[in-house]
């Protein structure tokens, strides 16, 4: 198996999507749509994919670490700002 990291990645995606998908089968206060699992999706598969890339192509540690915690800062601000619009673009989920 030669893609063993980004098998992992892909299934890793898939199942943070059933957190969710399974909440809302307890609470009314998921309430997701299937557009909201279709850009949730989205974002984890680009966001590990990035990931993938940069652990392939960056040999020194230290780059690799800062630019690993980068592209998970940028995860988190536009997980962020769909979520509850923390910036005030247009894009906010509010």
């Amino acid at each position: 198996m030669k893609n063993k990291r980004l098998t992992i990645i892909l299934i890793s995606a898939g199942i943070l999507l059933f957190i969710p998908l399974i909440a809302m089968q307890f609470t009314e206060e998921v309430n997701w749509t299937f557009f909201d699992f279709i850009v949730m999706g989205t974002l984890l598969l680009i966001t590990g994919t990035i990931l993938e890339v940069v652990l392939r192509k960056v040999t020194q540690t230290k780059y690799r670490i800062l630019l690993c915690v980068l592209v998970m800062g940028a995860f988190v601000l536009v997980w962020a700002e769909l979520a509850v619009g923390i910036l005030g673009t247009p894009f906010a989920g509010h």
